[in-house]
């Protein structure tokens, strides 16, 4: 074989790896994988107090933990830095842009902490807050920038039909709001594995097909590629970024960590010392990444899935503000852990 040939072979190769890279969602740094890396003690953390940002849930805000050792960590990627974040920075970057989390309430829990961590980096910039109807908008007046969060667990629709509420795998009606944001950023999981009460519809329906139950997974696998599907159809890359969200990982079997299955989040006050989580892959997570390769639009996999993975200590457990009534070992503390993921954010906005 030619030489010419080889470096046509080898060409080939790296533009195969480079768009796989890119439909995947690795951030990458002069190819350091940003994801990749263990969390470090930094006594210049955290990035903010939360009595600083009146507007956080309670929920989020964990001020009467007794051990506070989890906010002081770091994400440390290996073999680079991550860029320390700048909100006025990003916000110029995003002047006269709007971005939409859409998504449960870790959606919520990022949304209010990029809200929080821009704010306390410009506190004196005007800011205003408006929810309704499960929308809610932070905006910055004077730089013209949106950063709004909607309420949809599943992506797909739920609508009201005769015989109840049906979650409908293969519709997406409501994305027509979504083509009005420059930033999109999605997350979906944990509310497909509520039953009973807590299940917001009756009925599963694909096509003709009308079921009362499907596997879980099964399920959340074709409501993504009805998500995908759309993004192919109806998104230009050229004016709109997407991202999706990792599946955030819940602390409530400590077998996962090595410790009796008994032991939950509840008084944990350090990260998991090892490189890796001694659980098995989130298949949830499998999943997404699996649609996502098979995209034709490029949407960058924001994957906080192995990170989070490492910080048991880092929930609300049974500081919620509920009177000690529940044991949240599933939402992430503010400051906290979603602080990092924005950082991740901000990174690829910056590489971008």
């Amino acid at each position: 074989m030619g030489c010419f040939a080889i470096f046509g072979v080898l060409l080939l190769c790296f533009l195969f790896e480079t768009h796989h890279k890119t439909v995947r969602g690795n951030i990458e740094n002069r190819g350091c994988d940003l994801f990749d890396g263990r969390w470090v003690f930094d006594d210049s953390y955290p990035l903010y107090e939360s009595s600083e940002c009146p507007f956080l849930e309670n929920e989020f805000v964990c001020l009467h933990r007794p051990h506070n050792f989890y906010l002081n960590y770091r994400w440390q990627p290996n073999g680079c830095n991550l860029p320390r974040f700048n909100g006025e920075d990003l916000l110029t970057r995003l002047k006269g842009k709007s971005l939409l989390f859409v998504g449960d309430s870790f959606s919520l829990n990022q949304w209010q902490s990029l809200t929080c961590m821009i704010h306390t980096s410009l506190p004196h910039t005007k800011y205003i807050s408006i929810t309704k109807e499960g929308l809610s908008t932070f905006t910055f007046p004077s730089y013209d920038v949106k950063l709004i969060f909607s309420r949809n667990a599943f992506l797909v629709d739920i609508v009201s039909e005769r015989i109840g509420r049906v979650l409908k795998l293969d519709s997406m009606e409501v994305g027509k709001f979504w083509k009005e944001s420059d930033i999109l950023i999605f997350n979906s999981w944990h509310w497909w594995l509520h039953t009973g009460k807590k299940q917001p519809w009756d009925f599963v329906k694909e096509g003709k097909h009308i079921y009362r139950d499907l596997d879980r997974l099964v399920m959340y696998e074709e409501a993504l590629k009805t998500w995908a599907q759309w993004i192919d159809e109806n998104v230009d890359p050229n004016k709109t970024k997407v991202f999706f969200q990792g599946i955030s990982p819940d602390h409530k079997n400590g077998s996962k960590w090595g410790k009796p299955e008994s032991i939950t989040c509840k008084g944990q006050k350090f990260p998991i010392s090892e490189s890796k989580y001694q659980g098995d892959p989130h298949p949830a997570e499998l999943k997404l990444e699996g649609v996502l390769r098979d995209m034709l639009k490029p949407v960058y996999l924001l994957n906080i899935t192995s990170l989070s993975q490492m910080r048991k200590d880092a929930h609300p457990s049974i500081y919620t503000g509920h009177g000690g009534h529940t044991n949240d070992c599933s939402h992430w503390c503010l400051p906290g852990v979603p602080d990092t993921w924005n950082m991740l954010l901000y990174a690829s906005l910056v590489q971008t």
